[in-house]
């Protein structure tokens, strides 16, 4: 364990203004307050802080920091408090360490929610000082370390994936690689064992085979480039396990079949020698297609820069290559603590709230509503591979693989994500789900009327996107639940044997232990309370009394779903496929939209006895999908004149499905947006007249029963 002038020296060595007496009492204060704690391997709990600090020292971070790793687990596992640690070593520092320190105490109903409050608490603190995530990181990889100390395989399992779901991306955002590479390979190596060790197996044997391919290379290098006048450093490295095994999973080949094992790098002095070196490499030895990438002029999102290319080697081996310049390397080095300012301790530009992915991050935790929600969200916001866009104006956006103009929008401002109508990449109109490719421009088209939309769920890809949608969802499905509540509520009151006094519904909410009215009207719509809890909350006795049926009686007027969005407040069932001019009905479920089925549904018969019908209206509507059995003759043209026919009637198709053919007839299964019953029928009607069509109905059945026949 690293004693205490050791590490006043490490630090004073690359900081002579250092704070000397904050070490000092940090150091002192930790010692006793973990006091004869140990850790699971035996040591004494005080060595962990100490390794923290020590890692940190490393990466010649400043006083301040330092302190936090000696302090970071005071508050947690002693009887430390914040308000000691503010009073001793500054605001600052206390405030570095709350952000660090878990909330290993806190009552939680499930682990997910604990991993959930903790990174929530973290990411927030993250965002005031970036300095935190410094601290974790180093915290995290000396656990990793000694991960195997921990008898609990369950638990070690736990860690491992927390640390490559959550750190290891982290570790990459902040530009700190080789933090990175070894939380993936100790993760790596708990999670998939028998992987681990095949890969770092098939390495030794590589290597033995191979001899010092790795120093001819390197020496093959730094020779042709000293010819042309260029000083570089040149190191060789295999590729760590995981990332060998990532590439064999992603391609699909085996160990053999990879040809990329080997990586060199190469350090020169400036930008313009990084350009000139690129040159003579491609000049020398055949480039890779599809293998070159230009960090250098497009920085990655942590401000990563270097170029990267792959060329076949004499040796008949692919040899990937990083050329960088020496700023360039300290930054790929070191990360974001490669621009610390130690006179303050603060850093130079720390970016903090400024980082545009950590205010992703910071606006996700706004969104994300349940526990499970924020972990995926984080999860997709930081493991992901990036690609490069352009807005029109030439600013880069930054956005993983697969990527949709939507999540273009959303990327560039939660408005404009809110308000996309359309887009254009490299100038064409293209669909909202069109896939982004690396270098597109992407011009979003926006109208102030527009609104997000649920569909949009269904193929975006970016955490940012998919936690402004899903909050929008929430809202307007819990506006539109009180809505539908409302109507059903006046159907409850219209069956009660006499008119409500003043303070009925205060007395209700209290008999319910609902906070308000609106919290009511949503419990109704959802019927997480039953609509005669609701009457006896209202009018006590009545329950049980026949005066407040749990349906509504048929001579009543039916609820109008007019305004409700349909897949929000309601769904139009798909057994039916209820059109507007159906007569509906409403199936109510605890905690779940309304269906809506028309009325002479089959699927109604076999509802169960948790299933409450509601007498349903129309009202105004957008129109509504039908769904048609067609039966065609097997002739040219029949399908032809179907389409025409079903354009002539303004009828958009939304699914066609081919599901029988024999020699003389077709059989398909449209789905068909009509206006309303009126239109669906004057469709069926020109189909049915058609020489083309053999048979025309509508569906009201499930699908599987026409594929069966």
């Amino acid at each position: 364990m690293m004693r205490q002038y050791e590490l006043v020296e490490r630090v004073r060595r690359y900081d002579p203004d250092a704070d000397e007496e904050l070490l000092d009492r940090a150091y002192v204060f930790s010692l006793k307050a973990h006091g004869t704690q140990k850790r699971a391997s035996g040591d004494p709990y005080f060595s962990h802080p100490i390794e923290v600090a020590g890692i940190l020292t490393d990466l010649r971070l400043d006083d301040e920091t330092i302190a936090t790793a000696i302090l970071h687990d005071t508050i947690e596992d002693t009887v430390a408090t914040y308000e000691e640690i503010e009073r001793l070593f500054g605001p600052r520092v206390a405030r570095m360490v709350d952000g660090v320190t878990k909330l290993s105490k806190i009552e939680a109903q499930s682990e997910s929610e604990r991993a959930a409050e903790n990174l929530r608490k973290f990411l927030l603190a993250m965002s005031d000082d970036i300095r935190v995530l410094l601290v974790k990181l180093a915290d995290r990889l000396h656990n990793m370390r000694t991960l195997h100390h921990i008898a609990n395989p369950e638990k070690r399992r736990r860690i491992a994936r927390e640390t490559m779901d959550i750190y290891a991306p982290l570790a990459e955002r902040v530009g700190m690689y080789e933090f990175m590479k070894e939380m993936q390979t100790l993760a790596f190596r708990e999670l998939e064992p028998e992987a681990y060790e095949s890969i770092t197996r098939r390495l030794e044997l590589l290597r033995d085979d191979s001899g010092d391919r790795i120093a001819r290379i390197s020496s093959g290098i730094t020779l042709l480039l000293g010819r042309h006048g260029i000083q570089a450093e040149v190191t060789g490295r295999e590729k760590h396990p995981y990332s060998i095994w990532r590439k064999m999973t992603e391609r699909h080949i085996s160990f053999e079949q990879l040809s990329d094992i080997m990586a060199f790098r190469v350090v020169v002095a400036d930008t313009e020698q990084c350009y000139r070196a690129l040159g003579l490499i491609h000049g020398r030895w055949p480039m890779v297609p599809g293998r070159f990438k230009d960090y250098v002029s497009t920085p990655k999102r942590n401000g990563y820069r270097s170029l990267h290319t792959a060329v076949i080697h004499s040796e008949t081996a692919r040899v990937e290559t990083q050329i960088r310049s020496e700023a360039m390397h300290a930054q790929a080095e070191y990360g974001y603590a490669a621009h610390w300012a130690y006179k303050q301790g603060t850093p130079a530009d720390t970016g903090g709230t400024k980082e545009s992915w950590i205010r992703d991050l910071v606006e996700i935790l706004d969104h994300a509503e349940s526990p499970e929600e924020l972990l995926e969200h984080t999860r997709m916001a930081m493991y992901q591979d990036r690609i490069f866009a352009f807005t029109p104006t030439g600013e880069l956006i930054q956005l993983p693989k697969g990527a949709t103009p939507i999540d273009f929008a959303y990327a560039v401002h939660t408005a404009l994500g809110n308000q996309a109508v359309g887009a254009k990449v490299n100038g064409r109109l293209v669909p909202l789900r069109h896939p982004i490719a690396n270098g597109d421009q992407v011009q979003i088209l926006k109208s102030a009327g527009q609104k997000p939309q649920p569909e949009w769920l269904g193929f975006v890809v970016t955490a940012k996107a998919r936690a402004a949608l899903r909050r929008f969802v929430r809202n307007k499905e819990r506006e539109e639940m009180i809505v539908l509540g409302r109507k059903f509520y006046d159907e409850i009151v219209a069956g009660l044997p006499a008119p409500l006094g003043a303070g009925a519904m205060r007395e209700a909410l209290r008999r319910l232990h609902l906070p308000n009215e609106d919290a009511l009207m949503e419990a109704i719509a959802r019927r997480t309370v039953d609509d005669e809890a609701v009457a006896d909350a209202l009018m006590p006795g009545v329950r049980g009394s026949g005066a407040a049926p749990p349906r509504p009686l048929p001579h009543r007027d039916a609820v109008s779903i007019r305004g409700l969005t349909a897949g929000v407040a309601f769904q139009l069932a798909q057994c039916c496929h209820p059109v507007p001019g159906d007569r509906i009905v409403g199936v109510r479920r605890p905690d779940a939209p309304v269906e809506v089925h028309a009325i002479d549904c089959p699927a109604l018969a076999s509802e169960g006895d948790d299933a409450e019908w509601a007498d349903l209206a129309w009202g105004e509507s957008d129109g509504g999908t039908a769904r048609l059995h067609l039966i065609l003759r097997n002739e040219p043209g029949s399908l032809g004149a179907m389409a025409g026919i079903l354009g002539a009637h303004a009828a958009n198709i939304l699914n066609l499905s081919l599901i029988h053919r024999d020699r003389s007839f077709h059989t398909f299964l449209i789905d068909l947006e009509v206006r309303d019953l009126a239109h669906l029928m004057r469709i069926l009607a020109a189909l049915r007249a058609a020489d083309a069509v053999s048979s025309a109905e509508r569906v009201r059945e499930d699908e599987e029963r026409w594929e069966a026949a």
